[in-house]
């Protein structure tokens, strides 16, 4: 077998596992509206949490995490080049935000960048953590505390793992993804007009704001 098609395999399958929309899946069974249909029309866990469906919300945010979580250990565990490893973090992002199974139509990435920080390091995952609760809290803007946290990642990244340049350029793509991803949070954030959380949603689909 070539060196190489053990951690394509887990590549790929990183891909696969990212385009798992909990949102989506964990809204079929508890027979939910269709998250992409209401609120910002973004399927994560803050908009599900529009719904008034606390634990809807939860399971969604649990299993966007943790489908993150047991890619990478598994790829830790197996020993995979960090290079590869790198690339299996960015890659259960990307299909957490372009999900072959929906379309192409994922959600902001922000549980599953979460879950892929942990486990490169649990210092960056716990401090990034930090960062988005503590915005959070003080704002109630989820979209402005995933920002500020994805900013501040990078720089955690490079202040606790010097030397491991593979890892930082992946934090540096996933952070840059989450800010794309969000670029319509920061008009709306600039006008003045981007949701909180917690906040009801509307019954018709708006502008995928938050």
């Amino acid at each position: 077998m070539p060196s190489f098609a053990l951690p394509l395999a887990l590549l790929i399958a990183a891909y696969l596992i990212g385009s798992l929309s909990f949102a989506v899946i964990v809204s079929r069974a508890l027979k939910m509206a269709d998250p992409r249909s209401y609120g910002s029309g973004n399927p994560g866990a803050t908009n599900v949490l529009r719904s008034g469906k606390k634990l809807a919300a939860i399971l969604t945010l649990a299993g966007d995490t943790l489908k993150a979580v047991v890619i990478v250990l598994v790829a830790k565990s197996l020993g995979v080049a960090e290079p590869w490893l790198a690339g299996i973090a960015i890659a259960v992002t990307v299909g957490h935000m372009w999900p072959v199974f929906f379309g192409f139509q994922g959600g902001k990435g922000v549980a599953t960048a979460a879950g892929v920080l942990l486990c490169i390091d649990w210092r960056l995952g716990l401090i990034t953590l930090a960062v988005w609760l503590a915005i959070a809290f003080s704002t109630r803007i989820s979209s402005l505390a995933a920002l500020i946290a994805a900013v501040s990642a990078p720089i955690t990244c490079r202040l606790l793992l010097p030397g491991h340049d593979a890892l930082f350029g992946a934090v540096i793509i996933i952070a840059a993804l989450l800010i794309q991803r969000h670029k319509q949070n920061l008009l709306n954030l600039i006008a003045g007009n981007e949701g909180r959380i917690g906040q009801k949603a509307k019954p018709e689909k708006n502008s995928r704001a938050s």
